[in-house]
């Protein structure tokens, strides 16, 4: 018997939860629950939970305090939900460690999809994990079962899940120019949108990660008009 994948729905309102859990029983899930900021981090990194998805606004601890707390200790899939409209909301989100969004009111079917997407990669890297993989770059080093970059100096960095996701995309692709629908397809496997910045955001952090800035970033530089290119080689 295949076992189920373990979820956790984080959601203060009674309804919405119940439904939410109703919703990823049917879909052969196993569900947890709370409405109650207080539990997640406890639920989220003291099982076999693999996936939260995780409402922003909740009595008490909040979203965004919540996946900064549950990224310190694990790298469960964390799918933020907000209600808001704003951008800059999602783009918080992302900074904090999550790995994705949706935005209220949202189809069901999009959130199983972004669901089934996320658990795939987490597997990935639980499998890559388990192999203990390095990878090196212009004196950087990814290290692949504990998802940490160690600078050439020796300072060692732990990426989100996304930002893990898109080293991996660009190492793989190195000296090749990507754009944004190239880089978007390989590590969420979704529809974007024109004014969707996941992409932008998560170079940001991996710049930041590697010391650089926009302007005069060198291992992750911009194309203007096309996209960003990869440019030291990798081992």
């Amino acid at each position: 018997m295949v076992e189920q994948e373990h979820i956790l729905v984080v959601e203060d309102e009674p309804i919405t939860r119940e439904q939410l859990v109703s919703y990823f029983e049917e879909e052969g899930y196993k569900v947890s629950s709370t409405g109650s900021g207080e539990e997640v981090l406890s639920m989220a990194t003291g099982s076999d939970i693999i996936a939260v998805l995780l409402d922003i606004k909740l009595p008490g601890k909040d979203g965004l305090t919540l996946t900064r707390e549950i990224r310190a200790q694990s790298d469960v899939g964390i799918i933020l939900v907000t209600s808001k409209q704003e951008q800059i909301d999602r783009i918080l989100g992302l900074e904090s460690g999550a790995d994705d969004y949706v935005t209220k009111p949202f189809d069901p079917r999009e959130l199983l999809s972004r669901a089934r997407n996320l658990i795939r990669r987490v597997h990935i890297q639980q499998s890559q994990r388990r192999k203990h993989h390095v990878r090196r770059f212009d004196g950087w080093c990814l290290d692949l079962s504990k998802r940490e970059l160690t600078s050439p100096d020796g300072e060692v960095n732990q990426l989100s899940a996304g930002e893990y996701q898109l080293l991996l995309a660009f190492m793989e692709k190195a000296g090749e120019v990507m754009n944004r629908d190239q880089l978007m397809n390989r590590i969420r496997n979704r529809e974007w949108f024109p004014d969707d910045r996941y992409i932008d955001v998560l170079v940001g952090q991996l710049r930041k990660k590697l010391g650089e800035r926009a302007a005069s970033a060198k291992i992750i530089a911009t194309i203007h008009g096309t996209g960003y290119l990869f440019t030291p080689e990798v081992a």
